[in-house]
């Protein structure tokens, strides 16, 4: 697991990624005193967690957040501060944890651990599938067990958004409206979906999946069969996989709240008959 640590105080900085470097399970921690270098960094590399100090110069911990969960929209947010009034807003951006300074040890390993659980939300897999597709909670694809990254968050994006239209074809505007939700589907922006598209792909490919997506005759579907899917095993009533479900389905895309809705009705029906 990837971590960032950005305080402005450098000796803070430096303690928390001290004790992050330490914790089980973690790979690699990065440590910024401006935001702005923080954010760069989040653009052009994976990032699993972020513990961000809120009253910053440059730019708040608020709106870095926001601004690293439009980059990767899975990386989870622990804000550390001095400020208790800070709390309220801070929910705006979802965060994982939250903790007041002066902070130990103890304190992070909590809230790192709690935030590795969000992601490690498992839909119970069926059978012996390679590709195995979690909706339950934040999105994730897996090939042999490993959790695949994408090079442009807009491609793990569309693949959510294949995989929650359950196979049936897509065009490339329908595509671009629900991803992108405003400006102009032009001969730029297409040009630039043509790349997403294409980078999706060749990750995939990457990893031996290319078949779980199909492009034919200008639409774009994913193979339901050819993947292990909680949200596909929900909808066929599986008794593990509706336990599995907690309200929760792709939590990082505005899109999915419809079909969130529509899940949790589902769970909701045998209990009005």
């Amino acid at each position: 697991m990837r971590m960032i640590c950005v305080d402005d105080e450098v000796r803070v900085m430096r303690y928390t990624v001290s004790i992050c470097q330490n914790l089980e399970g973690i790979d690699d921690v990065r440590g910024f005193t401006h935001a702005r270098e923080a954010l760069d960094w989040v653009r052009d590399n994976p990032v699993d967690v972020a513990l961000l100090d809120i009253d910053m110069p440059d730019m708040n911990g608020l709106t870095l957040a926001a601004r690293i969960k439009q980059a990767q929209p899975d990386c989870a947010v622990i804000f550390l501060t001095a400020y208790a009034q800070y709390a309220l807003d801070s929910f705006q951006v979802h965060p994982a944890g939250y903790l007041l300074k002066p902070i130990d040890e103890a304190d992070i390993a909590r809230e790192v651990r709690y935030a590795r659980s969000l992601m490690r939300a498992p839909g119970p897999a069926s059978g012996s599938a390679r590709i195995e597709v979690r909706t339950f909670g934040n999105f994730e694809i897996l090939v042999d067990g490993e959790t695949l990254r994408f090079r442009r968050a807009k491609c793990k994006e569309l693949l959510a958004f294949l995989v929650d239209h359950q196979g049936q074809g897509v065009t490339r505007p329908e595509i671009y409206v629900a991803l992108w939700e405003d400006g102009d589907y032009n001969h730029s922006q297409q040009k630039y979906l043509d790349v997403v598209i294409r980078s999706l792909r060749e990750t995939l490919a990457a990893h031996g999946a290319e078949g779980i997506l199909e492009l034919k005759s200008g639409f774009l579907r994913i193979r339901p069969e050819m993947v292990s899917c909680d949200l596909y095993r929900y909808l066929k009533g599986d008794p593990a996989a509706v336990n599995a479900y907690r309200g929760r389905y792709m939590s990082s895309y505005p899109w999915a709240v419809f079909s969130e809705a529509r899940l949790t009705a589902l769970r909701e029906k045998p209990r009005e008959e």
